[in-house]
């Protein structure tokens, strides 16, 4: 049989262990242990894998009933190889060192059982119930693993105040604390694509902000714009 298919680009990536790009869409992880994974990300394996359910925790629990924030995961242990994906999405990892990044949830795909992580409330919000207001914060030593609907812009909002909608804003520096802000009735005619009430995020100090060019829009309308690839912590803040 010939086919383009069967040419080296389509081939397995040759794993060194640990966390790799299979390609810029999806993750293959080496798998020796265990690591975490958003519930039902895994779209094939080879060797001795095994899937179970993560329970929030008890703390965990009773911030996830209160905010109704909450982050899906499963354990994967075992040996052999594990390939993630999330409706094609672009892939992205980073790699911790003793450090810590606040993540939106929708965005994780995947990260090493080493690291920790909690939901945080973001400062300065008051009693304001909207997305945006939870976080989850990741941190640790080790490789986390995050999606973007089509390629991402790093932006740093030391150099002037940035502000984006709470659905486009996928990561940034912990040490910020941002700012849930109302928008009013003229500019929520003009930007984001939410209904109700418009919010968006106001961040400003020394760090980055990692914002992907979609507000969850639906998988099909947003796909049709991805034409760049994913990247390693090289790629992302290069």
């Amino acid at each position: 049989m010939k086919s383009s298919l069967f040419s080296d680009a389509f081939q397995e990536v040759p794993g060194q262990g640990g966390f790799q790009l299979q390609n810029e869409r999806m993750l293959k992880v080496a798998l020796s242990g265990e690591f975490m994974a958003r519930q039902g990300a895994a779209v094939a394996w080879q060797g001795d894998v095994k899937f179970a359910f993560e329970g929030a925790g008890a703390k965990r629990l009773i911030k996830k009933l209160v905010t109704g924030e909450d982050l899906q995961l499963m354990k994967v242990s075992g040996q052999g190889d594990v390939f993630l994906a999330d409706y094609a999405a672009e892939v992205h990892v980073l790699h911790l060192e003793n450090d810590s990044i606040t993540v939106n949830g929708a965005n994780v795909l995947a990260f090493d059982s080493s690291l920790t992580w909690d939901l945080k409330r973001n400062k300065g919000m008051g009693g304001m119930a909207a997305q945006g207001l939870f976080n989850i914060v990741i941190e640790g030593t080790g490789s986390v693993a995050l999606t973007t609907i089509g390629t991402p812009v790093i932006l740093d909002p030391a150099t002037q105040p940035t502000f984006c909608d709470p659905a486009a804003a996928v990561a940034w520096s912990t040490s910020l604390q941002p700012q849930l802000l109302k928008t009013d009735g003229v500019m929520k005619s003009l930007i984001g694509r939410g209904s109700g009430e418009l919010f968006s995020l106001g961040f400003q100090g020394q760090g980055f902000v990692v914002v992907q060019p979609s507000e969850g829009l639906p998988w099909g309308a947003a796909a049709s714009a991805q034409n760049s690839t994913g990247g390693g912590i090289g790629a992302l803040f290069s």
